[in-house]
């Protein structure tokens, strides 16, 4: 179930977006199960041939994991996951798909995986003008500019996506079709997406001059300038908004306010710096935007729960054994 702050019309929302019987959805589930299988001899994130097409095994449950997730659409075939967006939990699992249509700093945790029933996903990459490009082309109605939702939701997968997504899926077995073919079938599987239940949060993002797309574009400037101060009347000048209303639809659609948007985007690059680069965290803090080595490490603390070199050295520690 979804967690209690979402029951009043946020997160998660379980309506199939087609109708379909429980065997063919299952048969469905097992095909797609063994294609991934079959292209993920071992655990993690495997790219394919399909630029745009990822494939995620795992064979153990995970503690929480922090990143910046990019739009993208997510079907689980097998095993389960929770992401947490500030507060918000959002659970899904096998017949779920997870869409994410703006850049988001969640924390995501498989929560049902094992050796002999791995967590398996499918990762599609996706941008609002591929989203815009279904748009006009079809009779799906764009909603009110003015319209605002979170930009991460859950819905139950359809028959019809499904099918859609195994054909994805069999063309790695053919990639001289690849190139041909590739760009329809994804096409028809995010048709099928925004004509789910959900389907306008998806909308909202592709609008011209819509809301949503404004606040998109405000979030793109925080994260390629995240290390510049952030003056949020500045930013709403950029998109025609005035403060107030981009502070009130920003956190509508990030469950967060800018600056706290800008202080997650900066944490979550300086470990990745710390873990890459040889820097002390003095340097990282500089690197990202902090004039306080102090001010850095008591954040950096309350974000991952360790001070930095603390942190850096648990994380090292696996890859030591």
């Amino acid at each position: 179930m979804c967690h209690t702050s979402m029951l009043k019309g946020r997160g998660c929302s379980y309506a199939a977006d087609g109708k379909g019987n429980d065997n063919s959805l299952m048969k469905s589930q097992a095909e797609l199960s063994r294609l991934i299988k079959k292209y993920t001899i071992h655990d993690g994130v495997h790219p394919t041939i399909v630029p745009s097409l990822q494939l995620i095994r795992d064979s153990s449950t995970t503690l929480p994991v922090l990143r910046v997730h990019e739009p993208a659409l997510c079907i689980v075939t097998q095993g389960s996951k929770v992401v947490m967006l500030e507060q918000e939990s959002y659970p899904y699992g096998p017949s779920n798909y997870l869409v994410v249509s703006v850049d988001l700093p969640i924390s995501a945790q498989i929560t049902e995986a094992s050796p002999n029933r791995p967590y398996l996903c499918i990762r599609l990459q996706f941008d609002p003008l591929q989203i815009l490009d279904i748009m006009r082309d079809s009779d799906l109605q764009s909603g009110k500019k003015g319209e605002v939702r979170r930009g991460l939701y859950v819905n139950e997968a359809s028959d019809s996506l499904l099918d859609v997504a195994v054909r994805l899926l069999r063309l790695l077995e053919t990639p001289e079709d690849v190139s041909a073919l590739a760009p329809l079938v994804i096409r028809e599987i995010f048709y099928r997406v925004l004509k789910g239940k959900q389907g306008g949060f998806l909308r909202q993002i592709a609008v011209n001059g819509s809301t949503s797309q404004r606040i998109a574009a405000v979030i793109d400037q925080i994260k390629n300038d995240y290390a510049k101060p952030l003056r949020v009347e500045e930013l709403a000048l950029s998109v025609h908004m005035s403060p107030a209303s981009l502070f009130r639809h920003f956190k509508e659609v990030t469950a967060m306010s800018p600056m706290q948007f800008q202080k997650k985007i900066r944490l979550l690059e300086a470990r990745r710096l710390l873990l890459s680069e040889t820097m002390d965290a003095a340097e990282a803090g500089f690197r990202v935007g902090y004039e306080s080595p102090s001010q850095f490490s008591r954040e950096y603390g309350r974000f991952f729960g360790k001070p930095p070199i603390s942190d850096i050295k648990h994380l090292r520690e696996p890859l030591v054994e």
